[in-house]
């Protein structure tokens, strides 16, 4: 069935405009991206195909210009709009994050980093930099792993923040996995960090680990 088979009130454009983003599957939603199909698939049929082969929106979102090459179908044009959508959230979040104190946003804070870090196959250590009045100043990814494991070194995070005058840190790092659950390593690298960052007078305001739709925060598991 494609598109113009479905009755009006359900096509994606049209329940979007009647009823807003939110009432559509997140199928619909990158149909009204992709606009056309393939001949013999309907632009749903291959918006679903799309997020089963990558996983969900997350794992779409976050894949490279190679990878959306091996789909047939997913022209440049394509490739580019998906691009630009997820760096508009991105920066959107960003903007909001730079004008007001983390801590006034928390739930923000924790959807910047999903869409920085969720979805990818390898293991990414970042850390959002604030300022005095705990805005964001900068958000640096530092080190990059395997599927397993990732080093940092805690003199690198401690130079950064030096770097950019921060005042306090956020640490965020995935779990490619999916299972946001915190390990035991991760608790002893936070402490690690915690310690050495004091000793520049910079405080460590949360430690995020980000899974498939799913983000942990140390803070609010009284990890910290």
């Amino acid at each position: 069935m494609t598109i113009k088979d479905l009755p009006a009130a359900l096509r994606p454009r049209e329940k979007l405009l009647a009823h807003g983003p939110a009432a559509l599957a997140d199928a619909e939603l990158v149909a009204l991206l992709l606009r056309t199909g393939l001949k013999g698939k309907g632009v749903l049929a291959l918006a679903h195909d799309l997020l089963e082969g990558f996983k969900g929106m997350a794992g779409l979102l976050h894949s490279t210009a190679e990878d959306f090459k091996r789909v047939k179908g997913l022209g440049p044009a394509k490739r580019a709009e998906l691009s630009a959508v997820m760096e508009l959230a991105r920066r959107a979040l960003s903007q909001q994050l730079r004008h007001a104190p983390v801590f006034d946003s928390p739930a923000k804070v924790k959807e910047f980093a999903a869409l920085k870090l969720g979805g990818l196959g390898h293991e990414v250590f970042a850390v959002l930099f604030l300022d005095s009045q705990h805005r964001l100043l900068e958000w640096r990814e530092l080190f990059r792993g395997t599927l397993t494991q990732t080093s940092v070194y805690p003199r690198e995070v401690v130079r950064h923040a030096m770097d950019l005058n921060a005042g306090a840190v956020i640490l965020a790092h995935n779990h490619p996995s999916g299972v946001a659950e915190p390990s035991r390593a991760d608790e002893f690298l936070t402490q690690s960090l915690k310690n050495a960052l004091a000793l520049v007078d910079v405080r460590v305001l949360d430690h995020l680990v980000v899974g498939t739709g799913q983000v942990v925060s140390f803070a609010e598991r009284g990890l910290l």
